[in-house]
């Protein structure tokens, strides 16, 4: 039916039809395996494109900007994303706080989504940003691991396109920073506490030393240049209380006072929350307010109708040992009494005695942490501590009397006919002090704390003489019995010394 000529071309056709069928399916597979760099969306309109340009007008605002206050183990920055011209100032104030030095796992930058409408917030994984700067590394591992785990994350590229609030912040971290750094971009879409309290939860274990957070946003949107001093000036005491309940009800009242144009508190609202949901229930992170101006401070500003911009830096409170603070033999045993009694009374079911606090010295009314510690022929009955100091030194040792009879999981409940055998221990504690080595320990004498992610564990100073423990195994113990991190757990968490005054009862005061 066909000639030679007929079956070879048809032949042929075949042959080029699976060849070019195969080949497109490599190519489309090779494609999958290929980053997708992120290029800029508002360079030449939000700072200029040029990098010769752009490097010069950073110089100048660095310049301009607040000086560093040194503040050491900063966590995290707030600055705003508005046009150079008019937030660039005070962005530089925020970065010229940063040791520009500091090698960090993770810059974290959240940015909150003016374009596109969707809920929790997205990852951009596909791989790294461009600037007139140069490329910003993206850790896209870390995202997508992010992604998988947590539901609240997606990595829809739509929400970072067009979106500026992330890519302004970049060229400060590249003039600033003298080593190398990787960021995970985050837009936030959430617009919700519970939506926000998620983003919070996946993101809490990164919020330590080895990782440094940037918060973007800008403050009041559009009221005249008198009110927005006056609009900000409340969310930026709400922010620097370091409470989500002040914060929210500071812009509920904002929104309430019907400023004239005013449209918003805080577009990046959703992104300064999730970070307070990270730092409210932490006593060693402090908040410090840098500078604050708007547009109307611009030479291109309209005082009319202006935007606010506030820098802000979480840090960690350094602490130190409180050398100067001691209790006389009469104190101690107003506090052993004090204990005895709250025990006796909560064993026997007549609830928290009341304190004459007209009797008590200043010391005992002076916010200390404390632990009380229960022992039964020797044998530990139940322990728990604190270590911050909201209350009175006296309240303290009553709550962790009451709590190491009723609360330690790993004892059952303290009855009343094991009162007169419970000898009370009482260790009052200094502040916490962060160490870099542990060659600071002093065995004996310093208490250890470790801290990583949201997992903490302590040993008491006494620990280490009562197990003949060495300082790796003091360590390694509290890792892994106390913090539940593993037995070499302590080598990259935290660490914090603090010193105790220890005390307790002799037999006599049991028998009383």
């Amino acid at each position: 039916m066909f000639g030679k000529k007929g079956v070879t071309m048809k032949l042929n056709r075949f042959v080029n039809f699976v060849l070019i069928t195969f080949l497109l399916g490599i190519s489309y597979a090779c494609s999958q395996n290929v980053q997708s760099d992120r290029q800029p969306a508002v360079a030449g309109q939000f700072y200029p494109a040029d990098k010769g340009a752009l490097s010069a007008m950073l110089e100048d605002l660095f310049k301009e900007a607040a000086p560093s206050k040194t503040i050491n183990s900063i966590r995290a920055i707030i600055c705003p994303h508005a046009g150079y011209v008019y937030s660039g100032q005070v962005a530089a104030s925020s970065y010229n706080q940063i040791d520009t030095t500091a090698t960090y796992d993770n810059i974290f930058v959240l940015g909150p989504s003016h374009y596109v409408g969707f809920r929790g917030a997205s990852i951009y994984d596909e791989g790294n940003f461009i600037t007139p700067l140069g490329t910003v590394k993206v850790n896209t591992e870390l995202g997508r691991e992010l992604i998988k785990k947590n539901s609240v994350f997606s990595d829809r590229t739509d929400a970072h396109k067009l979106e500026h609030s992330v890519e302004v912040q970049l060229p400060f971290l590249q003039y600033r920073m003298k080593k190398p750094f990787r960021i995970v971009p985050i837009v936030v879409g959430a617009s919700t506490l519970d939506g926000c309290s998620e983003i919070a939860k996946a993101l809490q274990p990164y919020f330590n030393s080895r990782n440094l957070f940037v918060i973007s946003t800008d403050f009041s949107h559009y009221p005249s240049y008198s009110d927005a001093r006056n609009v900000d000036k409340a969310t930026a005491d709400a922010v620097l209380s370091n409470s989500v309940q002040n914060f929210v009800s500071t812009i509920g009242a904002n929104d309430r006072k019907a400023v004239p144009n005013l449209v918003t508190s805080m577009c990046g609202w959703p992104c300064v929350l999730t970070l307070l949901l990270m730092t409210q229930n932490n006593p060693d992170v402090a908040y410090t307010s840098i500078e604050y101006r708007n547009s109307g401070d611009s030479k291109a500003g309209d005082t009319s109708r202006v935007v606010g911009y506030c820098s802000i830096v979480v840090s960690e409170k350094e602490a130190e040992h409180n050398e100067g603070f001691n209790l006389n033999d009469q104190e101690r045993k107003s506090l052993l009494a004090i204990a005895r009694k709250t025990l006796e009374q909560q064993t026997e079911g007549n609830g928290i005695p009341e304190v004459d606090t007209s009797s008590l010295s200043e010391n005992l009314k002076t916010r200390c942490g404390a632990f009380v510690t229960l022992n039964e022929h020797n044998e530990l009955r139940g322990c728990i501590g604190r270590f911050d100091a909201k209350e009175p030194l006296y309240e303290v040792v009553q709550e962790m009397t009451v709590a190491a009879a009723t609360q330690d999981y790993r004892f059952r409940k303290v009855r009343e006919d094991e009162l007169k055998s419970i000898e009370i221990e009482i260790s009052v504690l200094t502040p916490l002090k962060r160490i870099k080595s542990i060659d600071e320990i002093q065995l004996g004498k310093d208490g250890v704390y470790i801290r990583k992610g949201p997992h903490s564990g302590t040993f008491l100073p006494q620990v280490a003489t009562q197990t003949g423990w060495t300082k790796e195994e003091f360590l390694g113990h509290c890792a892994q019995d106390k913090a539940g991190i593993g037995w070499d757990g302590w080598k990259d968490a935290e660490l914090y010394t603090y010193e105790a005054l220890v005390f307790g009862e002799d037999d006599a005061d049991r028998q009383k």
